[in-house]
């Protein structure tokens, strides 16, 4: 047929066609494609798959396209990016979406990092840790040995690990490695607080002491408690150390001199923690960048102004029974913001601006769960059992560890929280090192740690 004929007879059909029904369209088509032959079938194919799959990754700007993945879940995007190089594209570089599904998995974000790729791996490496700590696969153990008696006092501080025995010696250990770096003669100890420079031990002998690290000589010795020393803490800004005791006492001492320059009175139980922090709010009893003093006994946590001056008065008392009749847990957070403590109801957590109480967590069974950490994403708690990560948005267990039997004894257990700052958030690179340590019956200390990455 001519052109100009064929034409003609194309323009005369698409009119008659136009004028059918739908359901005479669909079988004129059928009819035509019941007589087309291989060649026709491919043209039509490919030229249906362009009319009917548009991909609109594609097509839309990059802008509509963002906000549209918003609206699918990380894992539907995961498999998105599936489909071919142009969705892997597209998706990878969408960073608002994958910087919200790592701060859904509880993860701290650095919004100065705008690298698209990043925050996609970065979400792929959540994914593989929370799903660790789901299983309950991402913590490893070890032992350090070296103590001849047991271990009462530990501390840690930046991967390195403080224990005090009864083997009247007290060792600096390297976490990471398991080596034990200085190791030096003291008195039996009940607590410890280390810098680079020296160790401040608190003792059963009603003492507390200073050492050197470097040649283990004893620097300081503060004489006044009448019963053992249960915790200690300083500021070399201010010069001052304070301890709590069983004689019901808080004694503020001077760090270089060994001077005692104030007793602080009103516990009736024995002082088992002393908190020494910056204030970072401001209320009508302090100000930001106020040094304040926490001591805890059994029952009640009492609030102190320490600065320069040496005479002060409680600011507040803290109790979550007005009979004594629940009993506080030794382990108290502080950062400057907020106090946390356990206790047999649950765990309180107060406003330091305003002393109220914002809420109390009462996970399943919360008798026996005692409180290691606190963060603004993730509690670390314990029990005779396990080690378990709470999600603090949720209030639920997200995580279990199973740990040894440890020795309970008179002067009660050994244990504590290792690195601390991932219970702000997770980001990748602050899952590692300590968790957790106790010691043991043998003499040794029993560690969790992270385990790396796979």
């Amino acid at each position: 047929m001519e052109k100009k004929d064929f034409e003609a007879w194309l323009d005369n059909i698409s009119v008659t066609f136009l004028s059918l029904t739908d359901l005479q369209k669909n079988e004129t088509l059928d009819h035509l494609i019941s007589l087309s032959g291989a060649v026709q079938l491919r043209h039509l194919s490919n030229n249906l798959e362009i009319l009917l799959k548009r991909d609109f990754l594609k097509l839309l700007p990059l802008e509509l396209s963002f906000y549209l993945l918003k609206w699918l879940d990380p894992q539907t995007l995961l498999t998105c990016c599936l489909v071919s190089k142009q969705w892997n594209k597209v998706i990878s570089a969408c960073t608002e979406v994958w910087q919200t599904a790592c701060k859904n998995l509880g993860w701290q974000i650095d919004d100065s990092v705008q690298d698209p790729l990043h925050w996609k791996k970065v979400y792929l490496k959540a994914i593989l840790r929370m799903k660790q700590l789901k299983d309950h696969e991402a913590f490893e153990t070890s032992s350090l040995i070296g103590h001849s008696a047991r271990v009462y006092a530990l501390y840690y501080k930046d991967g390195l690990l403080c224990t005090g025995s009864d083997d009247l010696s007290a060792k600096l250990w390297d976490v990471s490695t398991g080596q034990c770096i200085y190791g030096i003669q003291t008195h039996t100890c009940a607590a410890v607080k280390f810098d680079e420079q020296k160790l401040v031990t608190g003792s059963f002998d009603n003492t507390v002491a200073c050492w050197e690290w470097s040649s283990g000589a004893k620097t300081q010795h503060f004489r006044g408690h009448t019963g053992a020393v249960f915790s200690v803490d300083y500021n070399d800004e201010l010069d001052i150390l304070v301890s709590g005791s069983a004689d019901f006492t808080v004694k503020v001492w001077a760090l270089s001199t060994g001077t005692c320059l104030n007793t602080l009175t009103g516990h009736t139980e024995w002082v088992t923690k002393v908190v020494l922090q910056k204030c970072k709010v401001k209320s009508l009893m302090h100000s930001p960048g106020d040094h304040i003093l926490l001591s805890a006994d059994k029952y009640e946590i009492k609030i102190w102004p320490i600065g320069r001056e040496i005479n002060c008065k409680c600011l507040k008392t803290l109790s979550v029974s007005e009979d004594r009749s629940i009993s506080l847990q030794p382990r108290l957070h502080f950062d400057g913001k907020y106090i946390v403590c356990s206790s047999a109801l649950g765990l309180y957590q107060w406003d330091f601006a305003s002393y109220d109480i914002l809420r109390v967590i009462k996970p399943p069974d919360f008798s026996n769960v005692s409180l290691l950490g606190f963060g603004e994403i993730f509690a670390l708690l314990f029990d005779n059992r396990y080690l378990y990560i709470m999600d603090l948005r949720t209030e639920k267990l997200i995580s279990r560890w199973p740990l040894p039997e440890y020795r309970k004894s008179k002067r009660g257990s050994s244990f504590l929280a290792g690195e601390m700052s991932w219970l702000n958030g997770l980001n990748g690179q602050n899952d590692t090192g300590l968790v957790f340590a106790t010691s043991m019956p043998d003499h040794s200390i029993h560690l969790v740690l992270w385990k790396e990455h796979g």
